[in-house]
């Protein structure tokens, strides 16, 4: 594969009406995404521009038929398979970028997972990151009422706040921002009206700074914000709402000084995938491992699926250590601390056995 690859991929979601096309088109503008191709699912909202499309020419694909996280699954892997192929062929000269616009109905979990866990694909391209829009006049209700909102601000690299000059009350925009930095404390909130989320804000969202060129991994984790972050608890002043949802997401880090071995970290993540995988919204992670110390291990995964792990060449920030950071939704935090405990706490001749741990791992976590 060419030294094209892979390809940043972005996910563009929000709930309907948030505005997420209207963002898109200006954001066609730039002449930063140039060599973009852009992955657009109609269903019951604007399309792309007609000019735009035809500037774009072979870079924009619409998909017009049903919801892109089930009934258009398949067709998006096929799409970008396509892409690929098209671009090792010279069909397209170059392309620096895929954005993939969600219907607003859509869990994006099944997206990111098929960005992560196709075998062709997971080596063509890489999830950059999620950028979620908030609609501000109708966000706190949206977000009371399904859990499909939360499940999109939860997984965010960016919140982008849409529509703040409707809204009746500057004090409600204000309650909705602290709600929103309560579901992700992780994520970059930005104002869609401000001039400053361009696009150089909202992409980029990596392990690796295009600016530096090298990786920043306290910046991919958003782990200062994350770390042992709870919810259900929290005042928003004079809006005293039930957030049932919201009250259903954690997002906090688990932390362990110094090496592990690698069958103890890969049976961690292998029982929490196999036992709560449909309650782990997303998941990144550094570890440093006792087979090579000098080289950390990166893992990124979103609810069963995991990105095929990776190794970076050397520490970037001095800092070693294993440090991962999760969002849940349902999930026994108390399980999850013991169960990393029972693994990063001992040495690997007394790794706890794996049909034991299936059979009762509360059990063998609290020894």
């Amino acid at each position: 594969m060419s030294s094209g690859f892979p390809i940043p991929v972005s996910v563009l979601t929000g709930f309907l009406g948030a505005g997420k096309t209207t963002l898109l088109n200006r954001l066609l503008r730039d002449l930063a995404l140039a060599d973009t191709a852009v992955i657009i699912n109609e269903f019951g909202e604007v399309a792309i521009d007609h000019l735009l499309v035809e500037q774009a020419s072979d870079g924009i694909i619409q998909l017009s038929d049903g919801c892109l996280c089930c009934t258009v699954r398949g067709e998006l892997v096929d799409t970008l398979a396509d892409l690929v192929d098209r671009l090792q062929t010279g069909r397209i000269a170059r392309l620096a970028r895929v954005v993939i616009e969600t219907t607003g109905l859509a869990d994006p979990a099944p997206v990111l997972q098929s960005i992560m866990a196709h075998p062709a694909l997971v080596h063509a391209f890489r999830l950059d990151g999620v950028i979620t829009l908030v609609d501000a006049v109708n966000g706190d209700a949206t977000l009371d009422a399904h859990v499909e909102a939360v499940k999109q601000v939860a997984v965010a690299d960016r919140i982008v706040l849409t529509k703040a000059d409707l809204a009746a009350d500057p004090r409600d925009v204000e309650a909705l921002r602290a709600r929103l930095q309560q579901i992700n404390p992780g994520a970059e909130l930005l104002d869609a009206g401000d001039k400053r989320t361009d696009v150089a804000a909202l992409f980029d969202c990596g392990l690796y700074d295009p600016a530096t060129k090298s990786a920043d991994v306290r910046r991919w984790l958003g782990e200062e914000a994350a770390h042992d972050h709870h919810h259900g608890d929290h005042d928003h002043g004079d809006h005293d709402h039930d957030h049932r949802h919201d009250s259903r997401v954690r997002s906090y880090s688990l932390v362990h000084d110094g090496p592990v071995p690698f069958s103890a970290i890969e049976m961690f993540l292998d029982l929490l995938r196999s036992a709560h995988g449909e309650r782990l919204l997303r998941m990144k992670g550094v570890i440093e491992l006792l087979e090579d110390p000098s080289r950390p291990l990166v893992v990124h995964g979103v609810q069963k699926i995991l990105h095929p792990p990776a190794r970076l060449p050397s520490w970037p920030d001095g800092q070693r250590g294993t440090r991962l950071v999760l969002i849940t939704l349902d999930m026994p935090e108390d399980y999850v601390r013991r169960l990393f405990a029972a693994f990063t706490n001992r040495p690997s001749i007394d790794t706890p056995d794996r049909a034991a741990l299936e059979n009762n791992p509360l059990a063998i976590a609290g020894r």
